[in-house]
């Protein structure tokens, strides 16, 4: 599938990270439900995908047909008995991850400005912008450097 650089993206993160058995099981979920995303009974251009075993990523290409708020709300359904089945918490926006050499992290909002304070994250080290809201902020504004993120102008101080 062909996505436009405008297509919609939602990303949601996980406070753990799933396991691969999980990540399959979840994948073939999102699979399914992909394939059978309507709004106002039209077919989305649609995929969702688990990357780095902790983030569950939404990719709606509106140019065929646009999102609604029942088809939002229907791919918030989903995330919602992901989170049941797995104990997990995917809505928490004050948990944020980052790179420790190829490892993605979780922390909580507390423990990563203790981390930046002691100087374990710096400004080149990977955070995830998980609001993003496009395609092509996901592929350039996603994963970027500490410095170059929302996170540096909460927590520059500390640096």
């Amino acid at each position: 599938m062909n996505f436009s650089p405008q297509s919609r993206v939602w990303v949601y993160q996980s406070d753990r990270a799933f396991s691969n058995a999980e990540v399959k099981t979840i994948q073939q979920q999102l699979d399914e439900f992909s394939a059978q995303w309507k709004a106002h009974g039209q077919q989305l251009n649609a995929k969702a995908q688990v990357l780095y075993n902790f983030f569950i990523v939404f990719i709606v290409d509106e140019a065929s047909a646009g999102v609604t708020g029942c088809s939002i709300d229907s791919s918030v359904r989903i995330i919602k008995e992901i989170e049941q089945a797995y104990q997990v918490d995917l809505f928490n926006r004050f948990n944020i991850a980052y790179k420790l050499d190829d490892r993605v992290i979780v922390v909580n909002k507390e423990d990563f400005e203790t981390l930046v304070n002691i100087k374990a994250i710096g400004p080149k080290t990977i955070v995830f912008n998980n609001m993003i809201q496009s395609l092509q902020e996901f592929e350039t504004k996603w994963e970027v450097p500490f410095e170059q993120s929302w996170h540096n102008t909460i927590f520059a101080h500390l640096l």
